[in-house]
């Protein structure tokens, strides 16, 4: 792991939508942190969708040595997109609701610790993954996930607080049980044809079963792992998100799973919707799939040596 300070410029993006800010206290604890290190900190406030991706590039070019990710993972998300195969760091304030990204790297929850690991830290270099040109660092999928996000978004413009949205809308999904008729093809020729309610394709692979299911152990091994569910209906579904937990899941009997570099999906849908990092998107298929083996360097906690 190498050293990770090149300059004394770190520019930190706070995601006011993501709850990344609230009374200016963080922005006056990270203006505190960094001077402590003798790091000069500019710090952006922006909101939903303010360019976010723009505004890292920017930063990127103006010689900082890390862009800092204030907000959950579709946060990291977009800004890694403008750090790629770049000498740029991504930092990360995980102040979002889940921060899986952050927590399969070992970053500190906490956005105080989070920003002492910015400036204390190391290089760490990551794989991302892609689809239609959209990046993503943690997992893309489809079928019930990006129905359910939609579902989601629109009962918190009705009101609903985040959580209660979420509720609602997966009950409402999976009382539809939507199938998806899908065709996959991987780069080494494999194909796996099937009607299924949730392709899951992972930036490496995803544990799926006992207390550490969808966490990652590694994000450097430089392939997608895919993972396509078994249509056995709503029970079905239910079993699967138990057995799961029990550690009882099955390859095979559960579901298809495959390792590729380059992915193809193909469907008879004009248009699909895909989830990446939580965000959902409109495309037109086929979906390409790639993985960019360490093409991103990311700042985390320097673990040492064991004596």
């Amino acid at each position: 792991m190498s050293p990770v300070i090149e300059s004394r410029r770190v520019a930190v993006i706070l995601n006011t939508a993501a709850g990344a800010e609230k009374e200016g206290a963080l922005r006056g604890r990270l203006t505190e942190i960094f001077a402590q290190h003798n790091i000069k900190c500019d710090i952006h406030l922006i909101g939903l969708g303010d360019g976010i991706t723009k505004i890292a590039q920017a930063a990127a070019r103006e010689g900082n040595f890390a862009v800092v990710a204030g907000g959950g993972d579709g946060t990291v998300s977009a800004v890694a997109s403008a750090l790629l195969n770049t000498e740029c760091a991504l930092g990360v304030l995980p102040v979002g609701t889940l921060n899986h990204f952050a927590k399969d790297l070992g970053i500190p929850l906490d956005a105080e610790k989070a920003a002492e690991t910015i400036a204390t830290g190391g290089i760490r270099q990551v794989d991302v993954g892609e689809v239609n040109g959209k990046i993503f660092v943690n997992n893309s999928s489809l079928g019930l996930y990006p129905n359910m996000v939609r579902g989601r978004d629109h009962e918190q413009r009705l009101g609903r607080s985040k959580w209660m949205a979420f509720l609602w809308a997966v009950f409402a999904v999976v009382r539809r049980y939507p199938l998806l008729g899908v065709r996959l093809t991987s780069d080494d020729g494999r194909q796996i044809t099937r009607r299924t309610p949730v392709v899951f394709i992972g930036n490496n692979k995803y544990q799926l079963n006992g207390f550490e299911i969808g966490t990652r152990l590694s994000l450097d091994q430089g392939k997608l792992a895919v993972y396509v569910a078994h249509h056995n209906g709503r029970l079905g579904l239910i079993r699967i998100g138990i057995e799961s937990v029990l550690g009882r899941l099955h390859r095979g009997a559960d579901f298809d799973f495959l390792s590729a570099d380059e992915l193809q999906i193909e469907t008879a849908q004009r248009k699909i919707q895909v989830a990446a990092d939580g965000e959902v998107s409109t495309f037109i298929p086929p979906l390409i799939y790639r993985i960019h083996p360490l093409a991103l360097r990311v700042i985390v906690p320097i673990v040492p040596a064991a004596k």
